[in-house]
């Protein structure tokens, strides 16, 4: 085939719903694969071309929610295990050639890539020129249903430019695939499928069956390949090419020049973890045999996104709506109704690729707040994958001395903890200790997630099932592990790692290890207060059974309060200190630094390669201390900081947000999001820069080379969220929404529908110089909001104006 090519162009965010990336580049590659993706929350497929294999350029990748599978390594000469999101077996190898040509296996001459948002289908164009100079125009569309969750679809259009003879087609399902698409991870054990039959039916299905190498997983595809011209099928001569791991067909049909050929590839996929099945491979193939045209799917599917699309509605006048809405599709890809049944947790790094293994973090702190006001019963979904690994955080908690439930820092499948004992840095080739496991403060995420799911929704049913016991084990763990120090006066946490990452351990101690991270002891003394909350607010009965099961006495809750007031937070230079001791550290020399490094976002790998540490110096890779005012306004900050007995006046924020923001790298996307958010109270300026940053994260791949490796899920919500509740100043206290807008000079107007309380019909506009709140016909009761002064009563039908 020709190498020709036209020149890569950069894509088009500012289209309010298209995603184009025009011609080839082998270096971008990777990132349009995964910002290409099509999904339905039960899986997620890249956006690699049909014809490729895993070369370093392309990788094909499909991850099904919830599918991960343990093997051993040894690394280092350390023998370590890690559980990964698997990567499945590939469904999309398609390819063709005209007579006595060869195999098409790209690139095409020209190419460019279409991906519709409003619709969830991704449209490919292409010339193809062969050896012999054969022009052949190629248009693919394909779609992973949001009708039928179990259904992924393939239709190629090819129309021969200045050829007519025979044309061969191959279709195939590909078992032999291996988790290969992080770099870094390719020494460690990849290959977690093995082949488990494979074959083609005499009425044409193609199947294939894997194993997960270390656990019962079961993985079944059945596809359906059909060729038409201008919807009446086509004589083809078929043979079948069966092996381990792969199940191949081969079609040989007549075509003309200038006659488009229509085939359509219907893949249907089921575990052996789905519910209402019997075997999966059985379900697979009675799926695809029943399975419509590919018109019909589209038609189908479709549908289900204008439905979506009617929920999650977000209008805002700046040129980066597009890049706003991207961000909403591959959340709803990635976490949808089909995700509910299937007990899962939201992967930092969505299901685009395999990246941190596909592994729970806490990122779900910054998505449930965009769900609990768009999907809530997404949010309990999320929730109760939690609430279902509360054992294995009780048993975690116990394992170390305390009570309680310790939640994991990274999660997968059981709730164990699945941080890594070692990490590799690239720039030395080091393989270094891995103390991640420490930030203990992912149980606050938690207990933070279900309150406010409450506060959102006001289902006290849910917290009186789910949520409680979630939110009072946490307290209990912090009580725990609170240790009271008489020097101070004070209760102390030890031993933890906060949000920053780069600070795991003192340079002048060889334990591991920090104490009093400011967040997490603020974040703990809140906890606590939430839970005696939480037991007030639970109906009686069910509180009396709470107490009883979890054995908890008022001695217990009396220590509750006591903690919660007296948890020691260090203060130096007149703000909030990252940590006991942090003022004891030195200063970087940033310019220096700045000079000889263009990118500090992996400062800590570039003074580990220097044979020095992050662990020394006043600098951090994202947000800490801020992190605080991020999940709460600043006069709550106030609150929980004078319940603490610290003075905390106005000026703590604008000085504490200057101080850490000088000395922070921003090596996480999730950084600017938090920082955009923080700096809208103080400087709107900056916050839209970070704004602007946050956006650009993946589409512009900022920390080079990661979004190759999958979303950062996490950030794109947050960007959302920006404007969903940050800018619009949204917030809900008890029962009421609060309005104190605050919109960055380049938006003019935010509009957007709400989930609040049971209403379907919360309508929010803001501008320059109004806020409107409406309420759509409902049976439900009036809503309360917010504005300045003495919240307002809007009910059903009506709308309510405040002047800005």
């Amino acid at each position: 085939m020709s190498d020709s090519r036209a020149r890569p162009q950069v894509p088009a965010p500012s289209h309010p719903w298209r995603l184009a990336y025009e011609g080839f580049d082998p270096a971008e590659e990777g990132i349009r694969e995964v910002l290409c993706a099509v999904g339905n929350g039960y899986l997620v497929s890249r956006a690699a071309a049909p014809e490729s294999r895993a070369d370093g350029i392309h990788y094909p990748g499909t991850y099904l929610a919830g599918c991960y599978d343990r093997a051993v390594s040894v690394v280092d000469g350390r023998t370590v295990e890690n559980e990964d999101l698997i990567n499945c077996p590939n469904w999309l190898p398609f390819t063709f050639r005209p007579e006595e040509g060869t195999w098409f296996t790209g690139p095409a001459a020209t190419e460019q890539l279409e991906l519709d948002l409003r619709r969830g289908v991704l449209t490919r164009h292409a010339l193809v020129v062969d050896d012999q100079g054969r022009r052949t125009r190629l248009t693919q569309r394909r779609i992973a249903s949001q009708a039928q969750p179990h259904l992924l679809a393939l239709e190629t259009e090819l129309v021969p430019e200045n050829w007519s003879g025979r044309l061969e087609i191959r279709s195939a399902l590909d078992g032999n695939v291996s988790n290969t698409g992080v770099a870094r991870y390719r020494g460690l054990t990849g290959r977690h499928l093995v082949p488990d039959g494979q074959g083609a039916d005499a009425d044409g299905t193609l199947w294939l069956q894997v194993a997960a190498a270390g656990s019962p997983l079961r993985i079944a595809l059945a596809a359906r390949t059909l060729a038409h011209r201008g919807g009446a099928p086509l004589a083809t001569i078929r043979t079948d090419e069966v092996r381990e791991g792969l199940a191949a067909q081969v079609f040989v049909l007549a075509a003309e020049q200038g006659s488009p050929v229509t085939v359509e590839k219907t893949v249907a996929v089921f575990t052996s973890r789905d519910p209402a099945i019997g075997a999966p491979l059985r379900a697979a193939r009675t799926l695809v045999e029943q399975a419509p045209d590919f018109a019909r799917l589209v038609r189908d599917h479709a549908l289900r996104w204008t439905e979506l699309w009617s929920r999650c509605r977000i209008d805002a006048d700046f040129d980066g709506i597009g890049t706003v809405r991207l961000h909403l599709f591959h959340l709803l890809q990635t976490y949808s109704e089909h995700s509910v049944d299937l007990d899962v947790g939201i992967p930092a790094r969505g299901l685009h690729g395999e990246a941190y293994r596909g592994h729970v973090f806490w990122d779900e702190l910054f998505v449930l707040q965009l769900l609990n006001l768009r999907f809530p019963e997404l949010a309990r979904a999320v929730l109760r994958y939690r609430h279902r690994r509360l054992d294995a955080a009780r048993q975690a908690a116990r394992a170390v001395g305390l009570s309680g439930a310790m939640y994991p820092w990274q999660s997968a499948s059981d709730g164990r903890e699945e941080s890594q004992q070692l990490h590799r840095n690239p720039l030395s080739g080091r393989w270094l200790p891995d103390h991640s496991h420490l930030q203990h403060h992912v149980g606050s995420a938690v207990a933070y997630n279900v309150w406010q799911h409450y506060q959102a929704t006001g289902d006290v049913d849910f917290l009186a099932t789910t949520g409680a016991e979630m939110v009072l084990e946490v307290a209990r763990f912090w009580s725990s592990a609170a240790v009271y120090d008489p020097r101070r006066g004070r209760y102390s946490i030890r031993g933890v790692v906060g949000p920053d990452e780069y600070h795991d351990a003192y340079p002048w101690s060889d334990r591991p290890g920090l104490d009093d991270n400011a967040y997490t002891n603020v974040l703990a003394s809140w906890v606590l207060a939430r839970a005696l909350d939480t037991i007030d607010v639970l109906p009686g009965y069910r509180r009396d059974e709470l107490l009883e099961r979890l054995a908890l006495d008022r001695g217990e809750l009396d220590r509750w309060q006591e903690v919660s007031r007296r948890l020691h937070v260090p203060f130096h230079d007149g703000v909030l200190s990252q940590f006991d001791g942090y003022e004891r550290l030195a200063e970087l020399d940033w310019s220096a630094y700045r000079r000889r490094y263009p990118d500090l976002r992996r400062l800590d790998r570039i003074l580990e390669a220097e044979g020095d540490t992050a662990n020394r110096y006043k600098a951090s890779k994202q947000a800490d201390v801020l992190m605080l005012f991020y999940l709460f306004s600043a006069r709550e900050v106030r609150d929980l900081l004078r319940r603490l007995g610290h003075r905390a006046g106005p000026e703590l924020l604008r000085r504490t947000t200057g101080y850490y923001l000088r000395r922070t790298v921003h090596g996480s996307t999730l950084s600017a999001v938090v920082h955009a958010w923080v700096l809208t109270r103080s400087d709107r300026r900056a916050s839209w820069r970070f704004f602007r940053d946050a956006l650009a994260g993946d589409l512009a791949d900022v920390q080079g080379g990661t979004t190759a490796e999958g979303i950062h899920l996490g950030a794109m919500a947050g960007t959302v969220d920006l404007l969903q509740r940050c800018y619009t100043g949204l917030e809900i206290r008890r029962d009421t929404l609060w309005l104190a807008p605050r919109l960055p000079s380049a938006i003019g107007r935010v509009e957007l529908d709400l989930r609040y309380r049971g209403h379907w019909g919360v309508t929010l506009c803001v501008d320059r110089r109004t806020a409107t709140v409406s309420l759509r016909e409902s049976p439900q009761a009036p809503i309360r909001v917010g504005f300045r002064g003495s919240p307002t009563t809007v009910r059903p039908g009506e709308s309510q104006r405040f002047s800005l």
